[in-house]
């Protein structure tokens, strides 16, 4: 059993925030809501319920569905594809791969359904998976289909010559126009499902960004990974001051809805695993990102 105590009022709704927290999908927080898995002061409520300060969210131990991975025909945005690389364009709220008591909508089951040919590298829950990004944050992914170009991709990444921009939404007007934040990431030690900046058992983190637009209150800026942790950027810019923008789990302001953080991965660069030709791709804003920016452009 485990018990999480609301410090604030963030008005987000129990499923959204649990997802987050519990790093599941949202229609597992409703199905463990529906067989009262999950309380809310002792009392069974809806995934629409919003959390108030101070409520004491209780999860219970729930019987997992067991793990499987199989191909589904879910819509894919494939950017490009050949023979040994794909590049997609990941939608709001799709989990990148399945996981226990998370085995279906996954990008994997859409992946197997689309490609029988994928690498292997990362066992069969995580065909073609070279990198990840977070279900909330939408944008670009690069997918092996098959283990050479799996290991050249992989390389790529660990000697940092990938081009990874993402553009994000964060709280406050941030004065300088670049910045560089380096501090080590790893498991807050007051909750073990978030990530923080810590120097106990945490990796070293960079993450480079410079300002594309100030609002009122927000400020659009583009960030360039040097290395790929966890929730890096989220936790970065939460440490220091400029959290990003409708974050359930590190914004630390009230919600404008629960379609995630304003967190894009926009532009992807690699060397292709065959040919050794340099590719770029880049992607649009989704609608979700776009509306949210519209409210702070509204009040210019």
């Amino acid at each position: 059993m485990q018990e999480i105590k609301i410090e604030e009022n963030t008005n987000t709704r129990i499923d959204t925030f649990l997802a987050n927290a519990l790093n599941v999908s949202r229609s597992k927080v409703a199905k463990m809501l529906k067989e009262k898995c999950i309380l809310v002061n002792g009392k069974k409520v809806k995934p629409s319920y919003l959390l108030q300060k101070d409520d004491i969210v209780t999860v219970l131990e729930y019987e997992e569905d067991a793990m499987s991975a199989e191909p589904e025909e879910i819509p894919l945005d494939i950017v490009y594809e050949d023979d040994d690389v794909l590049v997609v364009n990941k939608a709001n709220g799709v989990v990148v791969h399945p996981a226990v008591g998370n085995n279906h909508g996954t990008l994997v089951n859409g992946l197997l359904y689309h490609s029988q040919n994928l690498s292997t590298i990362n066992g069969e829950f995580r065909p073609g998976i070279v990198h990840r990004i977070d279900a909330y944050t939408t944008g670009l992914l690069m997918v092996a289909k098959n283990d050479d170009a799996h290991a050249i991709l992989a390389n790529q990444l660990m000697e940092k010559s990938t081009t990874r921009k993402y553009w994000a939404l964060v709280w406050g007007v941030i004065p300088h126009d670049t910045g560089t934040i380096d501090a080590p990431i790893g498991r807050d030690k007051n909750d073990r499902k978030k990530m923080a900046v810590t120097s106990s058992n945490s990796k070293h983190a960079i993450t480079h960004f410079r300002v594309l637009k100030r609002y009122k209150e927000a400020t659009l800026i583009e960030c360039i990974l040097e290395t790929g942790r966890t929730h890096q950027i989220r936790v970065h810019m939460d440490y220091i001051g400029y959290p990003i923008v409708n974050d359930p789990v590190y914004g630390r302001r009230k919600l404008i809805d629960d379609s995630g953080q304003c967190l894009h991965a926009k532009t992807l660069g690699f060397i292709h695993p065959k040919t050794g030709e340099y590719m770029e791709f880049d992607s649009e804003l989704p609608e979700c990102f776009l509306n949210i920016q519209k409210m702070f452009e509204n009040q210019e």
